[in-house]
């Protein structure tokens, strides 16, 4: 299958799973390459025939869905941000949570592939937040459509390429064992509770002080799905709470209910504070 045909199917096929092709198209490689093994494994000799087997077969629609959900990520991704949660915008949550003789901050990770985002938000708050809010707590669900993905995140361990930008001192605690591979500390993981969820049709029930929803809905959902989903997400976190997005995304147009929060950064608190 060459990269056209490919291109060529997404397209016809995106609108029909609720997807933008436009969101693939940088990253297209990834879910070509599985297109590509899907064909030989069914013995189908290029892109119109797949085409003819999803027309005479609507179960493989399931089968595609999952082969174009993109799994890049990171520990400490758009590094701007978490340094903005970690410095301004969590300690006047966790001050406001205290005026109020409240603990725990709740916050969601959707679209958390293998675990590097909660898994991100949990070292940060232990290791950048507890320190100067003793008897703080994170409470923290991450979901993902994938089954696979969960597994690994449930494993926890990475290759130390995929920490990079997570500050030094922290890699070195949060992953104290040796190895090309090393697995995240099991003080870290306890923090996080992971579900198999789509968010195209289900979401954690919430409210949540804050939501990370990045790379996934606002820049691979059709426009009409992103106002869903935006809607749904902001009726699930407090007032005045938070929703953070992917650095190259932007919000549908409308009237949500959200201003930005930390000036250019990809960040929104919902405004009925």
């Amino acid at each position: 299958m060459t990269d056209r045909e490919c291109v060529e199917l997404l397209q016809w096929a995106a609108p029909r799973l609720r997807l933008r092709w436009e969101g693939f198209r940088r990253v297209r490689g990834q879910v070509c390459k599985r297109i590509g093994r899907r064909l030989k494994a069914l013995g189908l000799p290029d892109a119109g025939a797949y085409r003819a087997r999803l027309e005479a077969e609507p179960s493989e629609w399931d089968v595609l869905d999952a082969l174009c959900r993109v799994t890049i990520s990171r520990f400490y991704r758009d590094a701007r941000v978490f340094e903005v949660l970690r410095q301004d915008l969590l300690p006047a949550r966790l001050e406001s949570l205290r005026s109020r003789g409240e603990a725990t901050l709740r916050a969601w990770s959707a679209g958390c592939a293998s675990g590097e985002e909660p898994y991100t938000l949990s070292v940060l708050f232990q290791l950048g937040l507890e320190p100067r809010f003793p008897g703080a707590r994170l409470a923290l669900v991450a979901t993902d459509a994938d089954a696979g993905l969960l597994a690994r995140a449930a494993r926890g361990c990475y290759p130390r390429g995929a920490l990079r930008e997570l500050p030094r001192d922290w890699a070195e605690r949060a992953f104290p064992g040796p190895g090309d591979e090393p697995c995240l500390a099991p003080e870290y993981r306890r923090a996080v509770d992971f579900l198999q969820q789509d968010l195209r049709s289900q979401m954690p029930d919430g409210p949540f002080h804050l939501v990370l929803c990045r790379n996934v809905a606002f820049t691979y959902f059709a426009p009409p799905l992103q106002r869903e989903v935006l809607s749904r997400l902001v009726s699930r976190l407090v007032p005045g709470g938070l929703l953070v997005i992917g650095g190259h995304e932007s919000l549908p147009e409308g009237d949500f209910g959200l201003t930005r929060a930390a000036g250019s950064l990809p960040v929104f608190a919902r405004t009925d504070a």
